[in-house]
């Protein structure tokens, strides 16, 4: 049982556009009530809750220190409001959204341009994404499913495999001054590295029977657009995902320069609550999907295996 009583709306939202601006005027505005009732409600929030939230300086007001943290912690209670609402609207039958976490190249190179299918297919359906490179606590963020890179070993949740990962060296083609005839020449550039995937250049070598503590030096980047954007700009040798950079080598300066591609031992994954499973939006989705993963395998069989989780 609550031993307080919980601020109504209205004076939470005009305290919110308020400290976001920093004006009584322009939170009107916003809210579309006059200065003197964001005042009003102000001021019994500030009555309710014995703490001053602003302070008159001149012609204007300004946020106490407590105004700034009470401020700060009511907007992402609101986002969050927000959030939930759209997703308890998204299990009803008519449609809604889907919160995906996805990673950033992946989207970009392989999930977004397939995605106007999936419009045509479910037309009252939307995916809305937001960047996430590592696994998370579903239950702390608005998110319903991810795409994940990795093991399926996402605690608490479902994961439907979709396809492995073929990755491949590239490089600006200027970079190379001489043939490159093995993987040991290699060790005479720079390696440019995933921070994501730390050891992908020494687990590259290693199945080309090379153990050196080279390949596990040179810079590091978060995303692979980063890395790629390195390699195009001749800092180095890239191991990427093939299929990020295929359709695009000659347009970006790249060259492969030793075609010795390899699988590797992790794999891409649809990862969602199990709880969640039932929503309309990410059934479709899921089933959209996997078809589309599928397809993908067929032309690409080297990539349908699944990894062993060990």
């Amino acid at each position: 049982m609550r031993k307080f009583k919980i601020p109504n709306m209205g004076a939470l939202l005009a305290f919110e556009a308020a400290a976001r601006h920093e004006s009584f005027t322009h939170a009107a505005r916003e809210l579309f009530l006059t200065e003197s009732a964001v005042s009003r409600q102000i001021n019994t929030l500030e009555s309710n809750l014995g703490v001053r939230l602003f302070v008159r300086v001149k012609q204007r007001v300004v946020l106490t220190k407590a105004g700034k943290v009470y401020g700060a912690q009511v907007r992402r209670s609101l986002e969050q409001l927000d959030r939930d609402t759209l997703s308890i609207i998204a299990h009803g039958s008519g449609g809604g959204y889907l919160e995906l976490a996805v990673l950033p190249t992946f989207a970009s190179q392989w999930l977004i341009p397939r995605l106007a299918a999936f419009n045509e297919r479910y037309p009252d359906v939307r995916v809305n994404m937001g960047v996430r490179t590592g696994t998370f606590p579903f239950a702390e963020t608005h998110f319903e499913a991810a795409i994940h890179y990795g093991k399926p070993t996402w605690p608490g949740t479902s994961a439907d495999f979709l396809f492995s990962e073929e990755v491949v060296p590239v490089c600006a083609a200027s970079l190379l001054k001489q043939p490159v005839r093995s993987a040991a020449d290699l060790l005479d550039y720079p390696l440019l590295h995933s921070t994501t995937r730390p050891d992908g250049w020494a687990t590259w070598f290693a199945n080309l029977g090379i153990d050196d503590n080279r390949t596990m030096q040179g810079v590091r980047y978060e995303l692979h657009t980063m890395l790629i954007s390195a390699a195009a700009a001749g800092l180095g040798i890239a191991l990427v995902p093939r299929f990020f950079v295929d359709a695009q080598l000659e347009q970006l300066g790249l060259a492969i320069p030793l075609d010795a591609p390899a699988v590797a031992d992790s794999a891409y994954y649809l990862v969602y609550p199990t709880e969640l499973s039932h929503g309309k939006p990410l059934t479709c989705f899921r089933e959209w999907l996997l078809q589309e993963a599928a397809a993908y395998s067929a032309v690409n069989p080297e990539l349908a295996g699944i990894p062993d989780p060990d």
